[in-house]
Protein backbone atom coordinates (compact mmCIF):
# COMPACT_ATOMS: atom_id res chain seq x y z
CA UNK A 1 0.00 0.00 0.00
CA UNK A 2 1.20 3.59 -0.55
CA UNK A 3 1.33 7.03 0.51
CA UNK A 4 -1.21 7.64 1.47
CA UNK A 5 -3.79 8.50 5.90
CA UNK A 6 -8.54 16.38 12.13
CA UNK A 7 -8.10 19.57 13.92
CA UNK A 8 -5.86 22.48 12.36
CA UNK A 9 -2.99 23.95 14.63
CA UNK A 10 -4.49 26.49 16.01
CA UNK A 11 -7.98 24.31 16.36
CA UNK A 12 -9.68 26.62 14.19
CA UNK A 13 -10.97 26.18 10.44
CA UNK A 14 -9.93 29.83 9.69
CA UNK A 15 -7.01 31.65 11.00
CA UNK A 16 -6.86 35.26 11.61
CA UNK A 17 -3.88 37.06 11.44
CA UNK A 18 -0.68 35.97 9.53
CA UNK A 19 -0.79 36.20 6.24
CA UNK A 20 0.08 34.40 2.34
CA UNK A 21 0.95 30.59 3.82
CA UNK A 22 2.45 31.76 7.02
CA UNK A 23 1.94 29.49 9.97
CA UNK A 24 1.28 31.51 12.67
CA UNK A 25 2.61 29.65 15.73
CA UNK A 26 6.63 29.19 15.41
CA UNK A 27 8.16 26.13 16.90
CA UNK A 28 10.02 26.75 20.07
CA UNK A 29 13.33 27.28 20.36
CA UNK A 30 15.60 27.05 23.34
CA UNK A 31 18.50 29.89 23.89
CA UNK A 32 20.57 26.78 23.75
CA UNK A 33 19.10 24.64 21.21
CA UNK A 34 21.67 22.95 18.64
CA UNK A 35 19.74 24.10 16.09
CA UNK A 36 21.72 27.59 16.01
CA UNK A 37 24.61 27.21 14.27
CA UNK A 38 26.43 28.48 12.05
CA UNK A 39 24.42 28.03 8.53
CA UNK A 40 20.80 28.41 10.96
CA UNK A 41 21.11 31.49 12.57
CA UNK A 42 19.48 31.63 16.22
CA UNK A 43 16.02 34.16 14.30
CA UNK A 44 15.65 31.32 11.87
CA UNK A 45 16.49 30.73 8.43
CA UNK A 46 15.16 32.92 5.64
CA UNK A 47 14.47 31.69 2.61
CA UNK A 48 14.70 34.02 -0.75
CA UNK A 49 12.03 36.12 -1.07
CA UNK A 50 9.39 34.92 -2.38
CA UNK A 51 6.40 36.77 -4.79
CA UNK A 52 2.36 36.45 -4.80
CA UNK A 53 0.90 34.64 -7.42
CA UNK A 54 -0.19 37.40 -10.55
CA UNK A 55 2.86 39.99 -9.09
CA UNK A 56 5.91 40.60 -11.59
CA UNK A 57 8.90 39.89 -10.58
CA UNK A 58 12.47 39.01 -11.92
CA UNK A 59 11.01 35.02 -11.98
CA UNK A 60 11.09 33.08 -15.18
CA UNK A 61 8.09 33.52 -17.17
CA UNK A 62 4.92 31.22 -16.00
CA UNK A 63 4.08 28.00 -18.05
CA UNK A 64 1.43 28.36 -20.73
CA UNK A 65 -2.11 26.84 -19.03
CA UNK A 66 -1.52 23.56 -21.18
CA UNK A 67 1.90 22.90 -20.73
CA UNK A 68 3.08 20.20 -18.14
CA UNK A 69 5.94 20.74 -16.02
CA UNK A 70 8.84 19.04 -18.33
CA UNK A 71 11.14 16.40 -16.26
CA UNK A 72 13.94 18.74 -16.00
CA UNK A 73 12.13 21.65 -14.57
CA UNK A 74 11.45 24.05 -17.38
CA UNK A 75 9.02 25.70 -19.34
CA UNK A 76 8.10 28.15 -22.00
CA UNK A 77 4.74 29.95 -22.36
CA UNK A 78 2.54 32.87 -22.10
CA UNK A 79 2.82 35.18 -18.74
CA UNK A 80 0.58 34.05 -16.22
CA UNK A 81 -1.96 36.88 -15.80
CA UNK A 82 -3.18 36.70 -11.46
CA UNK A 83 -4.54 39.63 -9.74
CA UNK A 84 -2.77 41.39 -6.91
CA UNK A 85 -3.11 39.56 -4.06
CA UNK A 86 -4.50 41.23 -1.14
CA UNK A 87 -1.25 41.14 1.14
CA UNK A 88 2.45 39.96 0.32
CA UNK A 89 4.00 37.10 1.35
CA UNK A 90 5.41 37.32 5.01
CA UNK A 91 8.88 34.89 6.03
CA UNK A 92 7.37 31.63 6.93
CA UNK A 93 8.23 29.66 10.27
CA UNK A 94 11.76 28.42 11.13
CA UNK A 95 12.47 24.93 10.16
CA UNK A 96 11.55 22.08 12.22
CA UNK A 97 15.21 21.64 13.51
CA UNK A 98 14.63 25.07 15.22
CA UNK A 99 13.02 23.07 17.86
CA UNK A 100 14.49 22.79 21.20
CA UNK A 101 16.36 18.66 21.71
CA UNK A 102 14.96 17.01 24.45
CA UNK A 103 17.87 16.96 27.17
CA UNK A 104 18.66 13.18 26.05
CA UNK A 105 18.17 13.58 22.47
CA UNK A 106 19.96 15.91 20.07
CA UNK A 107 18.58 17.36 17.31
CA UNK A 108 19.20 15.39 14.12
CA UNK A 109 20.80 16.72 11.38
CA UNK A 110 18.97 19.08 8.84
CA UNK A 111 19.31 18.85 5.07
CA UNK A 112 21.77 21.51 4.96
CA UNK A 113 23.87 20.51 7.89
CA UNK A 114 27.41 18.05 6.91
CA UNK A 115 25.66 15.14 8.57
CA UNK A 116 27.26 12.04 9.16
CA UNK A 117 29.42 10.18 7.47
CA UNK A 118 27.29 7.28 5.38
CA UNK A 119 27.73 3.86 6.64
CA UNK A 120 28.90 0.34 5.57
CA UNK A 121 25.35 -0.07 4.36
CA UNK A 122 24.86 2.85 2.32
CA UNK A 123 24.72 1.79 -1.47
CA UNK A 124 25.80 3.86 -4.21
CA UNK A 125 22.93 5.11 -5.59
CA UNK A 126 22.01 6.23 -2.46
CA UNK A 127 25.87 8.10 -1.56
CA UNK A 128 25.25 11.71 -2.02
CA UNK A 129 22.16 11.49 0.58
CA UNK A 130 22.84 12.34 4.41
CA UNK A 131 22.36 9.15 6.45
CA UNK A 132 20.20 9.86 9.39
CA UNK A 133 21.56 10.01 12.58
CA UNK A 134 21.09 7.11 15.50
CA UNK A 135 17.95 7.92 17.45
CA UNK A 136 18.07 7.10 21.27
CA UNK A 137 15.73 3.94 21.90
CA UNK A 138 13.94 5.77 24.95
CA UNK A 139 12.99 8.14 22.41
CA UNK A 140 11.84 6.11 19.61
CA UNK A 141 8.34 6.87 18.08
CA UNK A 142 5.29 4.48 18.34
CA UNK A 143 2.35 6.28 17.16
CA UNK A 144 -0.43 5.91 19.87
CA UNK A 145 -3.48 2.99 19.09
CA UNK A 146 -6.36 4.79 18.41
CA UNK A 147 -9.70 4.00 16.06
CA UNK A 148 -8.89 4.55 12.67
CA UNK A 149 -10.80 7.64 11.26
CA UNK A 150 -12.67 7.46 8.05
CA UNK A 151 -10.32 8.76 5.34
CA UNK A 152 -11.26 11.55 3.27
CA UNK A 153 -11.84 9.65 0.54
CA UNK A 154 -14.85 7.93 2.71
CA UNK A 155 -15.89 11.20 4.04
CA UNK A 156 -16.62 12.66 0.98
CA UNK A 157 -18.64 9.50 -0.61
CA UNK A 158 -20.46 8.48 2.93
CA UNK A 159 -21.58 11.90 3.79
CA UNK A 160 -22.07 14.60 1.07
CA UNK A 161 -20.54 18.01 1.83
CA UNK A 162 -23.70 19.89 3.72
CA UNK A 163 -22.63 23.73 4.30
CA UNK A 164 -20.03 24.09 6.39
CA UNK A 165 -18.05 27.48 7.57
CA UNK A 166 -18.00 30.26 4.94
CA UNK A 167 -14.16 29.45 4.28
CA UNK A 168 -15.54 25.55 3.92
CA UNK A 169 -17.84 26.92 1.36
CA UNK A 170 -15.72 28.83 -1.06
CA UNK A 171 -13.21 26.01 -0.70
CA UNK A 172 -15.47 23.61 -1.88
CA UNK A 173 -17.53 25.85 -4.50
CA UNK A 174 -13.75 26.11 -5.91
CA UNK A 175 -12.94 22.71 -5.95
CA UNK A 176 -16.76 21.90 -7.71
CA UNK A 177 -15.37 24.81 -10.35
CA UNK A 178 -11.66 22.76 -10.73
CA UNK A 179 -13.11 18.69 -10.60
CA UNK A 180 -13.58 18.73 -14.91
CA UNK A 181 -10.12 20.27 -15.53
CA UNK A 182 -8.29 18.41 -12.79
CA UNK A 183 -5.53 17.01 -15.30
CA UNK A 184 -4.87 20.81 -16.28
CA UNK A 185 -4.82 22.00 -12.91
CA UNK A 186 -1.85 19.33 -11.67
CA UNK A 187 -0.13 20.27 -14.76
CA UNK A 188 0.04 23.84 -14.10
CA UNK A 189 0.52 23.65 -10.60
CA UNK A 190 3.73 21.36 -11.32
CA UNK A 191 4.61 24.08 -13.67
CA UNK A 192 4.52 26.95 -11.67
CA UNK A 193 6.16 25.38 -9.04
CA UNK A 194 9.13 24.58 -10.83
CA UNK A 195 9.32 26.87 -13.10
CA UNK A 196 9.27 29.38 -10.21
CA UNK A 197 11.12 27.72 -7.85
CA UNK A 198 13.47 25.49 -9.77
CA UNK A 199 15.24 24.63 -6.56
CA UNK A 200 12.59 22.67 -5.29
CA UNK A 201 12.81 20.28 -8.84
CA UNK A 202 15.53 17.96 -6.86
CA UNK A 203 12.77 17.26 -3.99
CA UNK A 204 10.68 15.37 -6.96
CA UNK A 205 11.40 11.99 -9.24
CA UNK A 206 13.18 12.69 -12.70
CA UNK A 207 10.02 11.21 -14.32
CA UNK A 208 7.03 12.51 -12.96
CA UNK A 209 4.76 10.12 -14.11
CA UNK A 210 3.57 8.36 -10.66
CA UNK A 211 3.85 11.31 -8.61
CA UNK A 212 2.51 14.33 -10.62
CA UNK A 213 -1.12 14.52 -8.71
CA UNK A 214 0.32 13.01 -5.32
CA UNK A 215 1.08 16.33 -3.84
CA UNK A 216 -1.56 18.38 -5.29
CA UNK A 217 -4.22 15.31 -4.28
CA UNK A 218 -3.28 15.33 -0.41
CA UNK A 219 -3.62 19.29 -0.40
CA UNK A 220 -6.68 19.25 -2.16
CA UNK A 221 -8.33 16.73 -0.16
CA UNK A 222 -6.87 18.39 2.93
CA UNK A 223 -8.72 21.70 2.14
CA UNK A 224 -11.95 20.20 1.03
CA UNK A 225 -12.12 18.52 4.83
CA UNK A 226 -10.95 21.86 6.29
CA UNK A 227 -14.16 21.50 8.50
CA UNK A 228 -13.44 17.96 9.69
CA UNK A 229 -11.01 18.52 12.62
CA UNK A 230 -10.88 14.56 13.78
CA UNK A 231 -9.64 13.28 10.59
CA UNK A 232 -7.78 16.01 8.74
CA UNK A 233 -5.08 16.72 11.72
CA UNK A 234 -4.23 12.72 12.04
CA UNK A 235 -4.34 12.68 8.09
CA UNK A 236 -2.09 16.04 7.63
CA UNK A 237 0.33 14.79 10.78
CA UNK A 238 1.32 12.03 8.95
CA UNK A 239 1.54 13.70 5.99
CA UNK A 240 3.97 16.24 7.88
CA UNK A 241 6.22 13.64 9.29
CA UNK A 242 6.58 11.46 6.18
CA UNK A 243 7.53 14.54 4.35
CA UNK A 244 10.38 14.83 5.87
CA UNK A 245 12.13 11.84 3.87
CA UNK A 246 11.61 13.87 0.63
CA UNK A 247 14.05 17.01 2.12
CA UNK A 248 10.90 19.18 2.79
CA UNK A 249 11.39 21.94 5.04
CA UNK A 250 9.31 24.89 6.52
CA UNK A 251 10.61 27.52 4.38
CA UNK A 252 9.65 25.11 0.92
CA UNK A 253 5.57 25.69 2.11
CA UNK A 254 5.27 28.71 0.98
CA UNK A 255 6.13 28.18 -2.98
CA UNK A 256 4.14 25.10 -2.83
CA UNK A 257 1.33 27.78 -1.57
CA UNK A 258 1.56 30.43 -3.67
CA UNK A 259 1.36 27.61 -6.60
CA UNK A 260 -1.45 26.13 -5.40
CA UNK A 261 -3.31 29.38 -5.69
CA UNK A 262 -1.96 30.28 -9.00
CA UNK A 263 -3.40 27.01 -10.34
CA UNK A 264 -6.78 27.39 -8.86
CA UNK A 265 -7.45 30.66 -9.56
CA UNK A 266 -6.75 30.37 -13.30
CA UNK A 267 -8.72 27.38 -13.36
CA UNK A 268 -11.34 28.82 -11.54
CA UNK A 269 -11.86 31.65 -13.00
CA UNK A 270 -15.58 31.84 -13.25
CA UNK A 271 -16.32 31.54 -9.18
CA UNK A 272 -12.96 33.57 -8.19
CA UNK A 273 -13.39 36.48 -5.99
CA UNK A 274 -10.81 38.08 -2.50
CA UNK A 275 -12.89 36.32 -0.53
CA UNK A 276 -12.56 32.96 -2.21
CA UNK A 277 -8.69 33.14 -2.47
CA UNK A 278 -8.55 35.06 1.61
CA UNK A 279 -10.77 31.26 2.06
CA UNK A 280 -7.81 29.23 0.53
CA UNK A 281 -4.88 31.16 1.89
CA UNK A 282 -6.36 30.36 5.27
CA UNK A 283 -6.94 27.11 4.78
CA UNK A 284 -3.20 26.42 3.71
CA UNK A 285 -1.82 27.95 6.20
CA UNK A 286 -3.20 26.36 8.60
CA UNK A 287 -2.54 22.93 6.84
CA UNK A 288 0.68 24.20 6.63
CA UNK A 289 1.12 24.59 10.24
CA UNK A 290 0.27 21.04 11.12
CA UNK A 291 2.30 19.40 8.89
CA UNK A 292 5.54 21.73 10.13
CA UNK A 293 4.26 21.10 13.46
CA UNK A 294 4.38 17.76 13.35
CA UNK A 295 7.52 17.02 11.03
CA UNK A 296 9.57 19.26 14.05
CA UNK A 297 8.25 17.25 16.95
CA UNK A 298 9.59 14.29 14.92
CA UNK A 299 12.84 15.64 14.21
CA UNK A 300 13.45 15.26 17.64
CA UNK A 301 13.19 11.64 18.37
CA UNK A 302 13.41 9.45 14.96
CA UNK A 303 15.40 10.15 11.72
CA UNK A 304 13.72 11.05 8.43
CA UNK A 305 14.66 7.35 7.03
CA UNK A 306 16.58 4.58 7.92
CA UNK A 307 18.88 2.05 6.13
CA UNK A 308 17.57 -1.27 5.62
CA UNK A 309 19.82 -4.40 3.79
CA UNK A 310 17.60 -7.42 2.26
CA UNK A 311 18.04 -10.09 4.48
CA UNK A 312 16.00 -12.98 2.52
CA UNK A 313 14.09 -12.97 -0.49
CA UNK A 314 11.37 -15.52 -0.70
CA UNK A 315 9.60 -15.87 -4.27
CA UNK A 316 5.93 -17.57 -2.73
CA UNK A 317 4.24 -17.15 -6.82
CA UNK A 318 5.68 -15.82 -10.08
CA UNK A 319 4.72 -12.06 -9.21
CA UNK A 320 4.62 -12.01 -5.16
CA UNK A 321 7.67 -11.88 -2.75
CA UNK A 322 8.23 -12.01 1.05
CA UNK A 323 10.65 -9.51 1.03
CA UNK A 324 12.60 -9.25 4.93
CA UNK A 325 14.31 -6.64 5.69
CA UNK A 326 17.34 -5.76 8.86
CA UNK A 327 17.30 -1.96 9.57
CA UNK A 328 20.56 -0.10 10.64
CA UNK A 329 19.25 0.91 13.57
CA UNK A 330 16.09 0.51 15.78
CA UNK A 331 12.27 0.67 13.71
CA UNK A 332 9.75 0.93 16.17
CA UNK A 333 6.07 0.38 14.87
CA UNK A 334 2.69 -1.20 15.54
CA UNK A 335 1.39 -4.45 14.09
CA UNK A 336 -0.76 -3.55 11.52
CA UNK A 337 1.02 -0.13 10.27
CA UNK A 338 2.73 0.11 7.15
CA UNK A 339 5.80 2.06 6.03
CA UNK A 340 7.20 3.81 2.64
CA UNK A 341 10.13 2.26 0.75
CA UNK A 342 12.78 3.39 -1.54
CA UNK A 343 14.86 1.48 -3.80
CA UNK A 344 18.06 2.05 -5.39
CA UNK A 345 16.75 1.98 -8.70
CA UNK A 346 14.14 4.56 -8.35
CA UNK A 347 15.49 7.38 -6.08
CA UNK A 348 12.71 9.57 -4.97
CA UNK A 349 10.26 7.24 -5.92
CA UNK A 350 8.62 5.38 -2.67
CA UNK A 351 5.95 2.87 -2.24
CA UNK A 352 3.60 1.97 1.20
CA UNK A 353 3.89 -1.60 2.40
CA UNK A 354 2.33 -3.37 5.19
CA UNK A 355 4.51 -5.35 8.11
CA UNK A 356 3.77 -8.76 7.66
CA UNK A 357 4.59 -9.44 11.43
CA UNK A 358 4.53 -8.49 14.35
CA UNK A 359 7.52 -6.21 15.89
CA UNK A 360 9.78 -9.38 16.28
CA UNK A 361 12.51 -9.98 18.84
CA UNK A 362 15.70 -9.55 16.59
CA UNK A 363 14.26 -6.57 14.48
CA UNK A 364 13.37 -8.16 11.07
CA UNK A 365 11.01 -6.41 9.05
CA UNK A 366 9.02 -8.19 5.90
CA UNK A 367 6.62 -7.25 3.34
CA UNK A 368 4.54 -9.32 0.90
CA UNK A 369 5.41 -7.20 -2.24
CA UNK A 370 2.79 -7.99 -5.39
CA UNK A 371 4.74 -7.38 -8.61
CA UNK A 372 1.88 -5.20 -10.42
CA UNK A 373 2.08 -3.71 -14.43
CA UNK A 374 4.27 -0.59 -14.99
CA UNK A 375 4.98 -0.99 -11.06
CA UNK A 376 8.39 0.74 -10.71
CA UNK A 377 9.21 -0.19 -7.33
CA UNK A 378 7.15 -3.58 -6.97
CA UNK A 379 8.77 -4.94 -9.99
CA UNK A 380 12.48 -3.82 -8.42
CA UNK A 381 11.12 -5.88 -5.17
CA UNK A 382 10.09 -8.65 -6.57
CA UNK A 383 11.90 -9.01 -9.52
CA UNK A 384 15.44 -7.37 -9.13
CA UNK A 385 16.26 -7.35 -5.52
CA UNK A 386 18.23 -9.73 -3.75
CA UNK A 387 19.64 -10.56 -0.47
CA UNK A 388 22.07 -8.24 0.22
CA UNK A 389 20.62 -4.96 -1.44
CA UNK A 390 19.95 -1.97 0.59
CA UNK A 391 16.78 -0.12 0.71
CA UNK A 392 15.11 2.82 2.40
CA UNK A 393 12.57 2.98 5.00
CA UNK A 394 10.61 5.78 5.66
CA UNK A 395 8.68 6.32 9.07
CA UNK A 396 6.10 3.95 10.44
CA UNK A 397 2.44 4.91 9.84
CA UNK A 398 -1.19 3.74 10.09
CA UNK A 399 -3.35 3.09 13.08
CA UNK A 400 -4.93 -0.21 11.91
CA UNK A 401 -3.65 -1.22 15.07
CA UNK A 402 -5.60 -3.97 17.67
CA UNK A 403 -6.79 -1.87 21.14
CA UNK A 404 -5.95 -3.87 24.01
CA UNK A 405 -8.22 -1.97 26.28
CA UNK A 406 -10.74 -3.90 25.23
CA UNK A 407 -11.73 -7.49 24.59
CA UNK A 408 -14.06 -6.59 21.60
CA UNK A 409 -13.52 -9.53 18.86
CA UNK A 410 -11.90 -9.06 16.11
CA UNK A 411 -13.03 -9.70 12.57
CA UNK A 412 -9.91 -9.52 10.15
CA UNK A 413 -10.54 -9.05 6.09
CA UNK A 414 -7.54 -9.45 3.76
CA UNK A 415 -7.29 -9.10 0.39
CA UNK A 416 -4.43 -10.50 -1.82
CA UNK A 417 -1.08 -9.09 -0.22
CA UNK A 418 -3.95 -7.58 2.46
CA UNK A 419 -2.96 -10.50 4.31
CA UNK A 420 0.09 -9.13 5.47
CA UNK A 421 -0.92 -6.76 8.64
CA UNK A 422 -3.42 -9.24 9.77
CA UNK A 423 -1.16 -11.74 9.96
CA UNK A 424 0.73 -9.14 12.08
CA UNK A 425 -2.97 -8.35 13.90
CA UNK A 426 -3.12 -12.33 14.91
CA UNK A 427 0.70 -12.21 16.15
CA UNK A 428 0.18 -9.06 17.99
CA UNK A 429 -2.81 -10.66 19.91
CA UNK A 430 -1.20 -14.13 20.43
CA UNK A 431 1.72 -12.17 22.05
CA UNK A 432 -0.52 -10.16 24.36
CA UNK A 433 -1.52 -13.03 25.87
CA UNK A 434 -5.45 -13.03 24.99
CA UNK A 435 -7.86 -15.10 24.16
CA UNK A 436 -10.29 -12.82 22.44
CA UNK A 437 -11.68 -13.96 19.39
CA UNK A 438 -10.07 -13.59 16.00
CA UNK A 439 -12.36 -14.33 12.67
CA UNK A 440 -9.59 -14.05 9.70
CA UNK A 441 -11.12 -14.18 6.17
CA UNK A 442 -8.38 -14.49 3.27
CA UNK A 443 -9.85 -13.95 0.11
CA UNK A 444 -7.96 -14.56 -3.60
CA UNK A 445 -9.03 -14.58 -6.99
CA UNK A 446 -7.83 -18.25 -7.43
CA UNK A 447 -6.31 -20.95 -5.14
CA UNK A 448 -2.95 -20.14 -6.53
CA UNK A 449 -3.12 -16.52 -4.98
CA UNK A 450 -3.23 -17.61 -1.13
CA UNK A 451 0.20 -17.51 -1.52
CA UNK A 452 0.16 -17.39 2.57
CA UNK A 453 -2.34 -19.58 3.41
CA UNK A 454 -0.33 -22.31 4.88
CA UNK A 455 1.38 -19.91 7.66
CA UNK A 456 -2.74 -18.79 8.67
CA UNK A 457 -3.80 -22.19 8.96
CA UNK A 458 -0.50 -23.20 10.97
CA UNK A 459 -1.27 -20.23 13.47
CA UNK A 460 -4.92 -21.54 13.24
CA UNK A 461 -3.76 -24.82 14.61
CA UNK A 462 -1.64 -22.88 17.50
CA UNK A 463 -4.50 -20.52 18.40
CA UNK A 464 -7.89 -22.24 19.46
CA UNK A 465 -9.17 -18.18 19.76
CA UNK A 466 -8.46 -18.07 15.54
CA UNK A 467 -9.97 -19.51 12.80
CA UNK A 468 -9.21 -18.77 9.43
CA UNK A 469 -11.36 -19.43 6.25
CA UNK A 470 -10.37 -18.94 2.91
CA UNK A 471 -12.49 -17.36 0.18
CA UNK A 472 -11.75 -17.67 -3.57
CA UNK A 473 -13.54 -15.59 -5.94
CA UNK A 474 -13.72 -18.25 -8.86
CA UNK A 475 -15.53 -20.80 -6.24
CA UNK A 476 -17.37 -18.87 -4.05
CA UNK A 477 -19.00 -17.29 -7.13
CA UNK A 478 -19.29 -14.18 -5.13
CA UNK A 479 -17.19 -11.72 -3.79
CA UNK A 480 -15.02 -11.83 -0.85
CA UNK A 481 -16.72 -8.39 1.46
CA UNK A 482 -20.13 -10.38 0.17
CA UNK A 483 -19.00 -13.80 2.11
CA UNK A 484 -17.78 -11.93 5.00
CA UNK A 485 -21.72 -10.67 5.63
CA UNK A 486 -22.95 -13.95 4.60
CA UNK A 487 -21.12 -15.21 7.95
CA UNK A 488 -22.46 -12.68 10.53
CA UNK A 489 -23.67 -10.72 12.33
CA UNK A 490 -20.32 -9.04 13.32
CA UNK A 491 -22.02 -6.38 15.59
CA UNK A 492 -19.94 -7.22 18.47
CA UNK A 493 -16.35 -6.94 16.84
CA UNK A 494 -13.80 -4.70 15.96
CA UNK A 495 -13.19 -4.94 11.77
CA UNK A 496 -9.78 -4.84 10.10
CA UNK A 497 -9.50 -4.39 6.57
CA UNK A 498 -6.91 -4.51 4.29
CA UNK A 499 -6.19 -5.23 0.34
CA UNK A 500 -7.23 -3.54 -2.66
CA UNK A 501 -9.16 -0.18 -2.98
CA UNK A 502 -12.37 -1.70 -4.39
CA UNK A 503 -12.22 -4.29 -1.77
CA UNK A 504 -11.84 -1.93 1.15
CA UNK A 505 -14.72 0.68 -0.38
CA UNK A 506 -17.49 -2.49 -0.59
CA UNK A 507 -15.78 -4.01 2.69
CA UNK A 508 -16.68 -0.74 4.71
CA UNK A 509 -20.21 -0.77 2.99
CA UNK A 510 -21.27 -4.22 3.50
CA UNK A 511 -19.79 -3.79 7.42
CA UNK A 512 -22.19 -1.24 7.98
CA UNK A 513 -24.74 -3.05 6.43
CA UNK A 514 -24.18 -6.09 8.84
CA UNK A 515 -23.95 -3.25 11.74
CA UNK A 516 -20.79 -2.63 12.74
CA UNK A 517 -20.19 1.36 13.13
CA UNK A 518 -18.40 3.27 11.55
CA UNK A 519 -15.86 4.10 13.88
CA UNK A 520 -14.79 0.45 14.76
CA UNK A 521 -13.96 -0.43 11.18
CA UNK A 522 -10.13 -0.09 10.46
CA UNK A 523 -8.50 0.26 7.35
CA UNK A 524 -5.78 2.34 5.85
CA UNK A 525 -6.43 5.45 3.72
CA UNK A 526 -8.23 4.42 0.42
CA UNK A 527 -6.58 7.87 -1.21
CA UNK A 528 -3.28 6.05 -0.27
CA UNK A 529 -4.31 2.71 -1.62
CA UNK A 530 -5.17 4.39 -5.05
CA UNK A 531 -1.60 5.32 -5.14
CA UNK A 532 0.18 1.63 -3.61
CA UNK A 533 -0.14 0.11 -7.19
CA UNK A 534 3.54 0.37 -8.43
Amino acid sequence: MDAPTTTSADNGTSGGGGGWFTPRKNPTTAPDSEAETADRPAEGRRPASIRPVGRPGAAPEAPAADTAASPAGTSTGEQDHGRETPEAIPRPAPAAAQHAPSPAVSSPATATSPGPVPTALTPAPFASTLAPPPTAPSEARVPAQQPSPVPPAEEATAAPAAAGSPDAVLIRRAMAEVAPVSDKVTSYFYALLFVRHPDLRSLFPAAMDTQRDRLLRALLTAAEHIDNKDVLVDYLQNLGRGHRKYGTRAEHYPAVGECLIGALSKYAAGVWSPEMEAAWVRAYTTISQVMIDAAAADELRAPAWWYAEIVTHDMRTPDVAVVTVRPDQPYPFLAGQYTSLETPWWPRIWRHYSFASAPRSDGLLSFHVKAVPAGWVSNALVHRARPGDIIRLGPPAGSMTVDHTTDSGLLCVGGGTGIAPIKALVEDVAEHGERRSVEVFYGARTDHDLYDIDTMLRLQQTHPWLSVRAIIDQQAHQQLPDAVRAYGPWNEFDAYLSGPPGMIRSGVNALRDSGIPSDRIRHDSVEELVAAGS
